[in-house]
């Protein structure tokens, strides 16, 4: 029987998180991960355990928390990673080691400062021994695209008799073009006598924006696994976007002869869940996600589509969970219909604690905003879902600002029944804000960026703004986001938010520690 099924291997935790200044902690992964099993991806990384305590713990979460995707935990082809990779996913209930090592001339000379042979032999000897504590297990030869094929092929075969079920075979440095990458893997297939034995998997990144072109051309020539990332973030310029695969191959499933079993209708969902949680923002471009994926401003296109969709839209938007409406319940609805209306939106697994928070969040945006829109609403969860336990909560604040007055701020904290109040001044009242809940919460900050944006129209739209904040003799950068029709009061509960996840963070390792 032809395998026609394409699987979705996801690494928005693990490769996804490299991407330079996100810091997903546990909780947040948790979410991501139970996401991403709704949406149905097969395969979910999780991390990289032996990279730090932080990552362990998180893969172990992971495991012991989502049941139906495989949990894959990466490794490098050493004895010690494998032990704790293992160590971390066994309490999957489709537990896999993913361990690699480079192959390529460049890597194995200069990284590695090993012979080709001894190259071969690690990976076999190190596939053998994952394979004999794990049930399943992939193998990635590292820089794949720019080393020598014969030697991949040989690589290959012995990796595969060794027990690996998944080759990868990565365009580590994003170089390939996709009619070259095509005929890689197609000479994978043609030139590795026992393939068949193991399904192929590509794992491309975007360097020259070809990693979503490059993976579709890799499963045209008979890739089976695609390896991706939400909003395809990542090192560098990222990774093959998730959306972006799944939606190419269902658009065009007669062109390619294959699918996927991932449910569409939760991508948008899972696009924000990920934003928010990396504190990364979706640009309005974006293929699939993007605010104007399905937006037509041209007469001539806006005529086509309301004469026939079809005419400028090769997808609907409802295929990937966006809702057309914007409109939703107002002032005057009851908790009951709003928790109701959560579940059209797709939260349908909230406690009575999140549900009322949501509520009474709810009714203070109705009491400043005439109309609340879905996508306030969706903010509105996103914040409450990604929210770490309220240590330090923001009481009390006043802003003085004028083009002929020195900005004021003044903020009254509190943590652990002590209220605390501050007044700092600065350059704008988002500086003096930020300079007062400084001196308030006792923290030595150094913000390292500052977002913001709208979410919907009108002059009370909801102000987003996101901070990247580092704590001054640690090198870890923490998201946070806050929102109001305030763009300073959402700055300040901003600021307070990631002092929140700093304070967190702070507490698990000391837990961990006393362990």
């Amino acid at each position: 029987m032809k395998n026609n099924k394409v699987y979705i291997f996801d690494t928005t935790m693990r490769d996804g998180e490299q991407t330079p200044r996100v810091n997903l902690n546990i909780k947040d992964k948790i979410e991501i991960a139970k996401q991403l099993e709704k949406m149905n991806v097969d395969v979910i990384e999780a991390g990289f355990p032996i990279a730090s305590e932080g990552d362990f713990e998180a893969v172990r979460a992971v495991a012991k928390t989502v049941k139906k995707p495989v949990i894959v935990a990466l490794s490098r082809a050493v004895k010690k990673d494998i032990d704790r990779a293992w160590e971390a996913v066994q309490y999957a209930v489709k537990p896999r080691i993913h361990t690699f090592i480079a192959t390529s001339d460049i890597h194995m000379k200069y990284k590695l400062k090993m012979t080709p042979e001894e190259v071969c032999k690690r990976a076999i000897d190190m596939v053998k021994y994952a394979k004999s504590i794990c049930p399943s297990v992939e193998f990635s030869a590292e820089d794949s695209t720019r080393t020598n094929p014969e030697f991949l092929y040989k690589v290959l075969e012995g990796v595969i008799d060794a027990g690996a079920d998944i080759v990868n075979i990565p365009d580590t440095v994003g170089y390939d073009i996709p009619e070259e990458y095509g005929k890689f893997i197609r000479g994978i297939k043609e030139n590795v006598p026992n393939i068949d034995k193991a399904i192929i998997s590509v794992h491309c990144h975007d360097d020259l924006g070809m990693a979503v072109a490059n993976s579709i051309a890799a499963v045209k020539n008979g890739a089976r696994q695609v390896e991706c990332a939400v909003n395809g973030i990542g090192e560098r310029a990222g990774n093959a976007a998730l959306e972006e695969v799944v939606m190419a191959i269902k658009t065009r499933e007669v062109y390619f002869g294959c699918k996927t079993d991932i449910i569409t209708e939760e991508i948008a969902k899972t696009s924000k869940i990920v934003s928010h949680a990396t504190g990364m923002n979706i640009p309005n471009n974006k293929a699939i996600v993007g605010a104007n994926a399905f937006a037509h401003e041209a007469g001539i296109h806006q005529h086509g589509v309301l004469a026939c969709s079809e005419t400028y839209e090769i997808m609907t938007p409802e295929s990937v969970g966006i809702k057309k409406s914007t409109l939703v319940i107002g002032k005057h609805s009851g908790r009951h219909g709003f928790a109701e209306h959560l579940k059209e939106l797709g939260y349908d697994n909230l406690s009575d604690d999140k549900i009322n928070e949501a509520f009474s969040k709810f009714k203070d945006l109705t009491g400043k905003k005439k109309i609340v829109s879905d996508e306030d609403i969706e903010t509105i969860m996103n914040h409450e879902i990604f929210q770490v336990p309220e240590a330090y909560s923001l009481d009390y604040f006043q802003f003085s600002s004028g083009n002929t007055m020195i900005s004021t701020a003044t903020v009254e904290i509190e943590f652990k029944g002590e209220k605390i109040r501050k007044a700092a001044y600065g350059d704008g009242p988002v500086d003096a804000s930020f300079k007062a809940i400084e001196k308030a919460s006792g923290m030595h900050l150094k913000l390292k960026d500052y977002f913001i944006k709208s979410i919907g129209s009108g002059k009370d739209a909801i102000g987003e703004v996101t901070v990247q904040i580092q704590k001054e003799g640690d090198n870890k950068v923490f998201n946070a986001r806050g929102m109001s029709t305030d763009v300073v009061e959402a700055s300040a509960r901003a600021l307070v938010n990631a002092i929140n996840r700093i304070y967190d963070e702070a507490i698990k390792y000391s837990k961990v520690a006393d362990n």
